[in-house]
């Protein structure tokens, strides 16, 4: 059954892929999201499929013991020789295109950590770690540093492309959660007004003046913060970002005529609330999500950079940045998270600008 889209929709859409900055920022941005959700896929130290002696395995999936390939130790290191040589002799396997995941140390460098990246490095050098230098049939392109190495030997692609799905689900996530209590809130004070609207917001006033950011530094000397600790914390400061807006928006329309109606005829104010104002403050909501999406990337990787974020060793991209700041003879690890996160939040900002357009009342009713 074909999906019918209202007029109204209809010119939304064409004003959103009018603005081409913002109409592109949005498939770009889609496309790296995409990559980052099927990391384990793109880059992992587990190859995706392995035959064995006739048997199909998943290694990205499931945890084998070295003792099926005819080892003792009760994890198999896939990128042990050995265990390649011996699957290779009885099978094949199928490896992602970057073969190191986001905590994979390389204990073969042609130099110490951080090493710089491939393109800096010749032929020769790239390949010295291999008992037959570029005639090595392991020197591929999966075990090359592309963006060389953090100052622990782990990769910085395969760190960028995890850090950006961390980045953007918390940012999401906590968009989402934020956005509904923001709602919620704007509603109740908006459609009742009087001591509940100055009493609501007294408190806000209150509860904002708040510094965040320093309460999560503090709470972190008491606590381990994890993603969902983190995220808890942030939520708690976020939701206010959506109040104001739903709050005018039924301040504006609750003496409406169709609401006095709906009121003489009996319905709840819940359901009036929920049904017949809300969607007109969604509105609004809507054009404000992505730049609140671009502040919580902001506000996690600036935790990380100062060592408050996500536990040690969790792919971040401030911490890449700040390996950059205490590696100044590694440039390249801080260009490539100043590039990513720049990259992040001008796509986020653009993409806002032309949500913000499409749902601009003035030039959807032109």
């Amino acid at each position: 059954m074909a999906i019918r889209m209202t007029p109204l929709n209809a010119r939304r859409l064409q004003l959103f892929r009018q603005n081409g900055r913002g109409f592109w920022s949005f498939w770009l941005f889609m496309v790296l999201f995409l990559i980052s959700v099927f990391a384990p896929f793109i880059a992992n130290d587990r190859p995706v499929l392995v035959s064995y002696k006739g048997e199909w395995l998943y290694p990205t999936f499931v945890d084998y013991p070295e003792s099926k390939f005819g080892g003792f130790l009760a994890r198999t290191d896939f990128r042990d020789p050995v265990n390649q040589d011996e699957i290779q002799a009885n099978g094949w396997m199928i490896w992602p295109l970057i073969r190191y995941s986001y905590n994979t140390v390389n204990n073969e460098l042609p130099m110490p950590a951080p090493s710089p990246p491939a393109f800096q490095l010749t032929r020769e050098q790239a390949c010295a770690k291999y008992p037959l230098g570029v005639d090595d049939p392991n020197c591929v392109f999966g075990n090359l540093n592309w963006l060389g190495t953090d100052d622990q030997g782990r990769d910085v692609v395969a760190r960028l492309i995890y850090g950006f799905r961390i980045s953007v689900a918390f940012g999401l996530i906590l968009t989402f959660i934020s956005s509904l209590i923001g709602m919620a809130a704007g509603a109740v004070q908006g459609y009742f007004g009087g001591w509940t609207d100055l009493i609501f917001q007294r408190f806000i006033e209150i509860w904002t003046s708040m510094p965040g950011l320093y309460l999560l530094i503090i709470l972190a000397a008491f606590i381990t913060p994890t993603f969902w600790i983190l995220l808890f914390i942030q939520i708690l400061f976020s939701w206010t970002s959506i109040v104001g807006l739903v709050r005018a928006e039924f301040l504006r329309a609750r003496n409406f005529e169709y609401v006095r109606a709906a009121r003489a005829l009996g319905l709840s104010d819940t359901r009036i609330m929920f049904k017949h104002l809300l969607p007109n403050a969604v509105v609004s909501t809507i054009t404000f999500m992505p730049f609140i999406l671009a502040g919580s990337v902001t506000v996690l990787t600036s935790l990380d950079f100062l060592g408050f974020g996500l536990p040690p060793g969790s792919p971040s991209l401030g911490e890449l940045i700040a390996q950059g700041k205490n590696n100044l003879q590694a440039p390249w690890l801080g260009i490539t998270g100043f590039f990513i996160v720049s990259v992040m939040l001008s796509l986020l900002v653009f993409i806002g600008e032309a949500v913000r357009d499409a749902l601009d009342p003035r030039k959807t009713f032109a």
